[in-house]
């Protein structure tokens, strides 16, 4: 629905993901079709004509809208300009691989929207298509990150979520910050549910995003986030005398 606020902004970081775009973008379209919606694509500095095929598409698609970074910076900077673009009550994170099922993107935000206490929905990966050599590497990482982090979270490199757009604004913005999501709303008081959602094979091409931060750069960044936890102020303001 063209014309309204948006319920929902989707923001995707693409960087070098040409071929997947056009399909993406129809699928997005097919499933919000009957919601008011914006799709907050963050070119994150591509190089395989991206930018231009991004540009094309938002010729056709009234709710796609282009924001383009000056240079490559990685995923966390490209999720942080999308977050500060978008204009929804919601913000749900995808990436542009078609990996992730707008569908499932979907179900989160139902989870979120509805009457229960959750101000963010977060996914879980079931059935990964991934080589078992991936799959090794994400679960040692994901324990790695819970035993430092003291927060278990399933599945921290899937970036199908959900979010109240407000609770962004208590967020960090660091290198790494996307993996850490559920953990530092959690450190906000927010509610985090995780939803087990569908994963798919890679339309075209190759991951750029996260194959050495699954490691090495997680488990330097998971001693920042520690330190942070440590860090949160815990006040309560008892009384607040407004002058007259």
């Amino acid at each position: 629905m063209q014309g309204e606020t948006p319920v929902v902004s989707i923001v995707l970081p693409v960087f070098n993901e040409f071929e997947n775009l056009a399909p993406l973008i129809a699928e997005i379209e097919s499933v919000f079709g009957g919601l008011a919606y914006e799709i907050v694509a963050v070119d994150d500095g591509s190089t395989d004509g991206s930018l231009r095929e991004l540009s094309r598409l938002s010729n056709d698609c009234q709710a796609l809208r282009v924001v383009s970074l000056e240079a490559h910076a990685g995923q966390s900077a490209a999720f942080a300009a999308g977050f500060e673009a978008a204009r929804g009550q919601y913000v749900m994170t995808m990436d542009a691989d078609g990996q992730n099922a707008p569908a499932d993107g979907l179900k989160l935000l139902d989870v979120v929207r509805g009457p229960g206490p959750a101000t963010a929905a977060v996914g879980y990966r079931m059935g990964r298509v991934d080589t078992r050599w991936k799959r090794i590497q994400s679960r040692i990482a994901n324990r790695v990150r819970d035993a430092i982090t003291g927060d278990a979270v399933r599945d921290t490199g899937c970036s199908l979520k959900v979010m109240r757009r407000a609770v962004l604004r208590q967020i960090p913005s660091f290198q790494g910050m996307h993996r850490f999501l559920p953990t530092l709303l959690r450190r906000a008081g927010e509610e985090v549910i995780e939803v087990e959602v569908g994963h798919r094979p890679r339309w075209h091409g190759r991951t750029k995003y996260g194959m050495w931060g699954r490691l090495w750069v997680g488990l330097w960044d998971a001693f920042g986030v520690r330190w942070l936890l440590r860090r949160r102020l815990v006040y309560r303001i008892l009384e607040d005398h407004e002058r007259e």
